[in-house]
């Protein structure tokens, strides 16, 4: 999945704050968007994905979009999206703009196991991203993709949101993505999904810093080479199944240094945007 990693214990802490990506399509998207593309027409793949995570069936995540994002030079990148209605997803802004590089259409893709090919496929570039994102320090880090009506089907459901004021900790939540398997690898054809913690912001800020990790941001920890990986941005971190499920978590971000070392990895807390996004449903 995505770029992120884990904390062995505060034991571990680190002398200096980690950095996550410089540059979210230079370094991530575009390969891998490149290295999904090419798997999926080779049909050649190693049966991986998330790292240390498990294939998904099709309709396990039925809330997930994945994002083929073309960009205004023409290249492609990939990131990911849950759908909260028959109309609307929400992902992370840094998919659609960050460190200088600009989307021109986000093409959402429902109801697949694939990102390339199969489900349904809605093409859009009406994007709201959240008036105080901040891409120095991710900080805000979530946008609403506005599309056509989508039938909702037994693989293409929507997802409720979290509210209130529950901080997850200690919960077991499942992300799912369409990102690398691992750091430097290769990747499998199939949509993947991994089962991590949630841990207290107080011990995610000894990696990355306080002014990364603030309240509306949420961690968890990724041991034994279990996370979310390069493409897996703005895809879900979500309690429950199916259109019973809860979405508490938008990925964000991870160490730069890797996805499989045991650092934490960083969403954008649902519960601290939920009034944000229901105002634009």
């Amino acid at each position: 999945m995505k770029f992120l990693l884990v904390v062995v214990g505060l034991a571990l802490a680190v002398a200096a704050e980690e950095k996550f990506f410089s540059n979210y399509h230079e370094e991530i998207g575009i390969p891998e968007a490149a290295r999904i593309k090419l798997a999926e027409e080779a049909q050649d793949f190693d049966g991986s994905r998330i790292t240390g995570g498990q294939e998904s069936a099709l309709g396990a995540h039925p809330h997930l979009g994945g994002l083929v994002i073309t960009l205004t030079d023409g290249r492609q990148s990939v990131c990911g999206s849950s759908l909260l209605t028959n109309n609307r997803a929400v992902t992370a802004a840094h998919c659609w703009r960050y460190g200088g590089v600009q989307a021109r259409q986000f093409t959402v893709v429902l109801g697949s196991i694939r990102l390339f090919s199969g489900g349904v496929r809605m093409n859009t570039n009406n994007v709201q991203m959240h008036a105080s994102y901040n891409e120095d320090t991710l900080n805000n880090d979530i946008a609403i993709i506005v599309m056509g009506h989508v039938a909702f089907t037994n693989n293409i459901q929507r997802i409720n949101l979290a509210s209130g004021s529950n901080n997850y900790v200690g919960t077991w939540a499942t992300a799912a993505g369409f990102g690398r398997t691992a750091d430097n690898s290769g990747t499998s054809n199939n949509l993947r999904h991994v089962n991590l913690q949630v841990i207290t912001n107080a011990v995610c800020a000894i990696t990355f810093g306080t002014n990364s990790i603030i309240s509306s941001t949420l961690c968890v920890a990724t041991p034994n080479g279990r996370s979310t990986c390069g493409g897996d941005s703005g895809g879900p971190l979500a309690i429950g199944r199916g259109n019973t499920g809860t979405l508490i978590g938008i990925t964000s971000f991870g160490a730069r240094a890797g996805c499989t070392r045991g650092l934490p990895a960083a969403f954008a807390r649902v519960t601290s945007f939920n009034a944000w996004i229901r105002a634009r449903l």
